[in-house]
């Protein structure tokens, strides 16, 4: 590493893998930036036990096996399972063929493995969660003493607008707002991606273009990923175009100038007959005696992050 250069970012990566998860993956993984230290997975855009093999199999495509997976949870705090293969289709992952995975998950579970990962770590480590926060919930809950070895939580979900799965909550927010309630008072340092700023990260038919001009398998696999998804996205919601979520958080790691951040207060409803699972973001201090907990992202640099994004599926070199 040259003088100049930063230290990468030491993350560990909390997905249900999803097409975005995938790609938010890839993203790590091709960019000197961050430092990968490790997957877990949980339920949400499919059950816990497609989104390991998913995990694996977007490692395996990469050749990075050696990354190591931890299985975690397959249902939230409390309440019903909710599962979002409506979008991603039955395994998640729908789409073109992906490698069989190369290596078995760990022994441990998610917790065990992320609590382990951070006290081993020389340096507090960032947690970043793109599915719902069950595992880093459980985590805190159960093993608080980790707090002081999470730089922060950087979590795609919620909104200051629209919800997805119901008109004002988002799917991962929804489907264990108990866990996020934890997290969020917690005292961890909070970044919050959600879906005002995801909608801004457009796979258009431009960028599709360019990730299928890539000369390489992981290009052309990207590509198809945005066609099954797009689809959804379409049939789903009218989009002419798929918001890409996950990325985003793997983006806001890799150059701080991508996202821009307002701070404030964050809460998630847990009662409400029809809002349980949205987020409240008191982005104009309506609430004075509620404390800033979070950070909350509003504009994306969408050019440069698809820079990114295309950038690091370059690096990445060839596919099976």
């Amino acid at each position: 590493m040259a003088p100049d250069q930063p230290r990468p970012v030491s993350i560990l990566l909390d997905c249900d893998p999803g097409h975005d998860d995938a790609v938010a993956i890839l993203l790590a993984l091709g960019s000197p930036q961050v430092r990968l230290l490790g997957i877990s997975t949980c339920f949400g855009n499919c059950a816990v036990e497609d989104a390991t093999r998913n995990a694996q199999r977007v490692l395996a495509l990469a050749g990075r096996a050696d990354v190591p997976v931890a299985v975690g949870a397959a249902g939230p705090l409390v309440g019903d399972v909710a599962l979002g293969n409506y979008v991603h289709g039955v395994s998640g992952l729908d789409g073109p063929p992906l490698p069989e995975p190369a290596a078995d998950p760990v022994a441990e579970d998610a917790v065990a493995f992320l609590r382990h990962r951070l006290l081993e770590a020389a340096e507090p480590v960032t947690l970043v969660v793109t599915g719902p926060m069950t595992n880093a919930g459980r985590l805190l809950r159960d093993h608080p003493e980790v707090a002081d070895r999470i730089a922060e939580v950087v979590f795609m979900g919620g909104s200051t607008e629209r919800g997805n799965h119901t008109p004002t909550a988002e799917f991962n927010t929804y489907a264990d707002p108990e866990a996020l309630d934890v997290v969020l008072r917690s005292g961890v340092q909070v970044r919050m991606v959600g879906l005002n700023l995801t909608h801004q990260a457009l796979a258009t038919p431009e960028v599709v273009e360019r990730m299928r001009a890539i000369p390489t398998g992981i290009g052309r696999t990207c590509a198809a990923w945005m066609g099954f998804f797009g689809d959804s996205y379409h049939r789903l919601w009218e989009f002419d175009s798929p918001p890409v979520h996950d990325p985003c958080t793997i983006a806001a790691l890799v150059d701080p100038e991508v996202i821009e951040w307002r701070e404030a207060f964050v809460a998630v409803e847990l009662d409400g007959t029809w809002t349980r699972g949205t987020t409240v973001v008191d982005l104009h201090r309506r609430y004075p005696d509620q404390p800033v907990n979070a950070q909350v992202a509003v504009r994306l640099d969408a050019d440069r992050y698809w820079d990114l994004v295309i950038d690091a599926l370059h690096r990445l070199g060839d596919a099976p």
